[in-house]
C-alpha cells in the first residue's frame, strides 16, 4: 500500500505511517469489486478487529450477519433501490440528475454482504456511560463499523457502507428480532483498485472540508485556525 501522507504526518514511524496510510486510503467501494471470496480466515480476521471495537460500558451491542444467499442479496438489492428512487425525488433539480448518475449500490458486485445491528437490550435497563445518553448502544456499533472498514483496507479488501434502506423492510429481509436495530448493510470483497480520493469527491458530489473550519478551544465562539503553534 503506497500513499503520499498529508503534511504533517512524514516523520512518523513505521508503524505509525501504516496506520496513517490505512487511515487515509481507506474508500467507500462500489463499483470496483472482483468476483473472487474472500478467504475464511480474513474475513475472521476482520470480523474479529470489528468485534474488538470499543464500546461505551463494554457492552459489545453488534451482531454480524453474513448475506452470501444469492437470492437474499437480490432481495436486498431491491430494498435498495426502493430507496434509491424514493430518494432521488427529495433532491432539487439540479442534483437529482447528478444523484442518479452515481454508482451508489454494490451489493450484486461484492462476493459478500454483511449487515451490522445493534441490540439495544443487550445490556439491560440500566448501562454504565449511557445513562444520559441512551444512544451510545448506537455510536458504539458504529465504531465497530469503522474498525471493520480500517481492517479491511490494510487487508486489501474494499468495502462498501449501503445506507438506503428502509430499517424495517431490512429487519424483516433478515428475520431480525425486534431489539435489534440494522446498522449498517457492507459490501465486501477484493478490488482492482482503490480510489485515490473518496469517490463523491472525485464525481464533484462534494469536496473535503478544512479542518480549520471545525475547530474551536473552549467554546463554540472560539475558533481557531490551527493547533499548532507560530
Amino acid at each position: 500500500m503506497t500513499h503520499t501522507l498529508p503534511e504533517g504526518f512524514d516523520h512518523c514511524d513505521p508503524l505509525q505511517q501504516a496506520l496513517y496510510t490505512t487511515l487515509f486510503t481507506r474508500r467507500d467501494v462500489r463499483s470496483q469489486f472482483l468476483p473472487d471470496a474472500i478467504p475464511d480466515e480474513v474475513l475472521a480476521r476482520l470480523l474479529t478487529a470489528a468485534h474488538y471495537a470499543p464500546s461505551v460500558g463494554f457492552m459489545q451491542p453488534w451482531n454480524f450477519i453474513l448475506v452470501r444467499d444469492p437470492a437474499t442479496r437480490q432481495s436486498l438489492h431491491s430494498a435498495f433501490m426502493d430507496a434509491h428512487l424514493e430518494a432521488a425525488t427529495m433532491f432539487p433539480d439540479e442534483q437529482r440528475d447528478k444523484y442518479q448518475r452515481l454508482k451508489l449500490a454494490g451489493i450484486l458486485d461484492a462476493p459478500l454482504s454483511l449487515c451490522i445491528t445493534c441490540d439495544r437490550e443487550r445490556a439491560g435497563k440500566v448501562v454504565l456511560g449511557r445513562t444520559h445518553m441512551p444512544e451510545m448502544d448506537l455510536y458504539s456499533t458504529v465504531c465497530a463499523v469503522q474498525n471493520l472498514w480500517l481492517a479491511a483496507r490494510a487487508e486489501g479488501i474494499g468495502m462498501g457502507w449501503e445506507s438506503l434502506f428502509d430499517p424495517e423492510q431490512l429487519r424483516k429481509l433478515l428475520h431480525m428480532p425486534a431489539n435489534a436495530k440494522p446498522i449498517a448493510i457492507l459490501c465486501l470483497g477484493h478490488v482492482n483498485a482503490f480510489y485515490p480520493k473518496p469517490m463523491l469527491e472525485l464525481e464533484g458530489w462534494a469536496s473535503r472540508q478544512p479542518l480549520a473550519d471545525m475547530l474551536y478551544e473552549d467554546s463554540w465562539q472560539n475558533s481557531i485556525a490551527s493547533i499548532t503553534k507560530d
